[in-house]
Formats: structure tokens, sequence, C-alpha cells
């Protein structure tokens, strides 16, 4: 009889994780990705603005596993679940050939999730998002054809539409956006023109919400807002978007009105829904589901009636004591405690040892806003300006895989502090 199969599927934060505290066990893990790479997300937008470039913040997976014999990696997309059978049907990603179908004996899913353009699928092709590379790296191309196509403007309204820049959300991801546009415009580009002034640009920040950063105490959330309006940014809360075409972003105004912003560059960060892999599940097993898409798992993060078969990342709820289902916050280390956990879970299984349910522990939030602006609120402990943003620093860094890629983003990092500059300013297929 051959070793005990793991098949982990996504090479997030959550899979990532769970690989990394299997390699060493008595057990063959396979790894399956539609992506070559591991994805650094908290720091995409980074990408999106220049600041960074693609391969800082992303490693190949199977250099993370190249000396773990029991590892190993598959480049594919996951098309469907056999549950009955433990298998994965699997199709081609970039014409590479790939088995049809991969067995199992445990399963760990985290497909993720991505944005949701509440019913308005529409709109993405207007308004891009940074939760992928693929998108980042569109972004930053929208966003510095923007400033070219504004300096190449001769009408002065027409030149003013170019220079708005919307972001959607005002979480940390919108938060962070806005600030570093912000920075780009009136800091980096300030002398890289001759018709424009990009110091006149505008960034507005679009928040249903009464306040910015909602999942900060109150405080934190009014000193980023005062953070961002030092930048220049425009902060509008308590407004929705109604609206979202080539040339303009439509919001609902006050007291019943709309109100029309000529825009050509909008960039979405508001509201997540989970990946198609939790639907399918959800439906292959009668999980729960919320308005999001997210499956309900077990205490032990299983799917019900199917205890070889783990689900972890944004893409669930895990039930409590008491049995009713509790959204865990959708950042970084909430998928990786899962992940570990799933891995410690196939370990006492293995060795025949007891377990307990899943227990996530909250080491804080961290929003970084600009040039050493930040704000974070840790286990208690609430800093903002130039102490949170050195723990942001800290924490990013430590987080990041690889050795060359820390050393790659600090010294970027000290360079445009130092100097202001952004060496990533590249327009690829704006």
């Amino acid at each position: 009889m051959g070793r005990h199969r793991v098949v982990v599927v996504g090479g997030g934060f959550g899979g990532l994780q769970a690989v990394l505290k299997l390699r060493r066990a008595p057990v063959e893990v396979t790894h399956v990705d539609r992506r070559n790479l591991h994805l650094f997300q908290p720091l995409t937008y980074q990408v999106a603005t220049g600041a960074l470039s693609a391969g800082e913040i992303t490693y190949p997976l199977r250099g993370i596993f190249k000396r773990d014999r029991n590892v190993r990696v598959v480049l594919a997309d996951v098309a469907d679940f056999d549950l009955d059978a433990r298998e994965l049907h699997l199709r081609s990603v970039s014409a590479v050939p790939v088995a049809r179908r991969l067995g199992y004996d445990t399963l760990v899913v985290a497909g993720g999730s991505h944005y949701s353009y509440f019913g308005h699928d529409e709109w993405r092709t207007y308004a891009a998002e940074v939760k992928s590379l693929e998108s980042a790296l569109a972004v930053r191309s929208r966003l510095l054809a923007a400033f070219e196509a504004a300096e190449a403007e001769p009408s002065a309204d027409a030149r003013d539409a170019w220079l708005t820049f919307v972001v959607v959300g005002a979480g940390p991801t919108g938060v962070e956006m806005a600030g570093q546009i912000a920075e780009l415009a009136r800091d980096t580009l300030r002398r890289d023109f001759r018709t424009i002034d990009p110091r006149q640009a505008r960034i507005l920040l679009v928040e249903a919400a009464d306040r910015v950063l909602t999942t900060f105490p109150p405080s934190l959330s009014a000193k980023a807002k005062r953070a961002l309006q030092r930048l220049g940014v425009t902060v509008l809360t308590g407004r929705t978007v109604i609206g979202i075409d080539a040339t303009s972003v439509t919001i609902d105004g006050r007291h019943g009105a709309t109100e029309r912003i000529p825009s050509r560059a909008v960039v979405w960060a508001a509201g997540v829904t989970a990946s198609g892999l939790a639907s399918r599940l959800a439906e292959l097993t009668g999980a729960e589901r919320d308005r999001a898409g997210r499956i309900t798992v077990e205490s032990d993060l299983t799917l019900p009636a199917h205890p070889e078969v783990f689900a972890i990342g944004d893409m669930v709820r895990v039930r409590d004591a008491d049995g009713d289902p509790v959204l865990l916050p959708g950042v970084a280390p909430v998928a990786m405690q899962q992940g570990r956990y799933a891995a410690r879970v196939v370990r006492a299984r293995f060795r025949g040892r007891p377990y307990g349910a899943f227990r996530y522990r909250d080491k804080g939030n961290l929003a970084t806003i600009g040039r050493a602006a930040a704000v974070a609120d840790i286990k208690g402990v609430r800093l903002s300006g130039f102490p949170a943003w050195a723990t942001w620093l800290v924490v990013h860094l430590w987080y990041l895989i690889g050795f060359q890629n820390r050393l790659l983003v600090l010294i970027r990092w000290s360079f445009s502090f130092a100097t202001h500059g952004r060496g990533a300013r590249i327009i690829k297929d704006a």
C-alpha cells in the first residue's frame, strides 16, 4: 500500500502553509494551482502603482519545494470534484499537458476569492481590481497611461477627466491604493511632464459605509482619513457607486440626487465573492453558503459528511462550538492559520492522535496610507503614523517568501524612501 496522498488546491497563503507543514510528514503531497507562483497579495497594490516589480512579490512554487522530494507541483486548473471516487478533474493551463484525473486520500481546497461587482459584471471592464498579479499590472498601465493621455490632451475638460482617479471601497486595499496614487501624482511624477502638473490630479475614495477601514477602531479610521486628506485624497463616505462606464463614475449624491464624475481611471476594491470551487463543493455536499458564496465548514474545517476534505481561507465560514457559522476576516493570517491547522489534523489522524477545533488567533490589523503614515491595531495596542508604518514594513518583510525577495523589497523601499522614486513605472498593453 502506498503512502497517504494529500492534494492541496491553491498556491495562496492557506494552500502554501498547508504544504509547508506537510513536507516533512510521511505523506505524498501534490500541490495544484493554475499559476506556477505564490503571490504575496498584500503588496499587489504596490505593483499597481509602480513601487515594486512583479518579481519582487512572487516566488515560483517549484522553487519553494525543490528540496522536498515528497511534494509534487502540478500546473493545472480544477474543473470538478468527484468526492465519492476521491478524485479531482483537472484541465490544462497554457496548453501544458495534464492528467485529467488526480486521486487523493485527503483533499485541502484553498480556492480564495475575487472581487464582487455586486451584480454589475459589466463594470469589470472599466474598473479593474488589484487582487491578482495580472490585474495589478493592468491597473499600473491604466494609471500611468492616464497621465500620458492627459499630457497629450488639448481639451481642458478631457484632461481633467484623465487626471481624476476613483477608488471604490475604503477597506485596507482601497485606502492603500488611494494613498499610493496620491503619492505617485504629487511626489513621484511631479517633474515628469511638461504640459500637465500631476499634482493637480484628483483622487477620490468612495465608500458606502460611514467611515474608512471599518474593521479598525473608529479612532484609527479617523486618523487614516486625516492622513489621506493630507495627501490630497477626497474621501466620500456614505456614498454608493451606481454606475461605471468608459468615461465616468456615477454615485448617489446627497438628498437623493446622483452625481456623475468624469473619470477614465477607476480602481475597484469593494466587496469579495468566494471562488467558484466553493459553490461546486456546496452543491456536492449540501453545505450552506452565504450571500458572498462562502461555504460553511465544520469546526475542524472539513465538509459535512466528508472528513477527508478540508476547505480553508477566504472561501469558507467556520462553525463555532454552538454550530453557528462564523465569518472570519478575509486576511492572510486567517488563511495561513487554517492551512497550518489542516496540516496538523492530517498529521494527527495519521498518528491516531486527538485534535481540537480550529481557533483563530487575531494578531491585529495593519494598513498603510503613504510615506511614513499607517495605522495598526495589534492586540489592543493602537498605533498610527511612523510607528505603525515601521511595524507594517517589518511584518510584510517577514512574511514575504524567499530571502532574495525580502532583500530586494527592502532595498527598493529604502531607495524609494530616500529618492521619492518608483522604478517600476512600466506601461504594458495600456
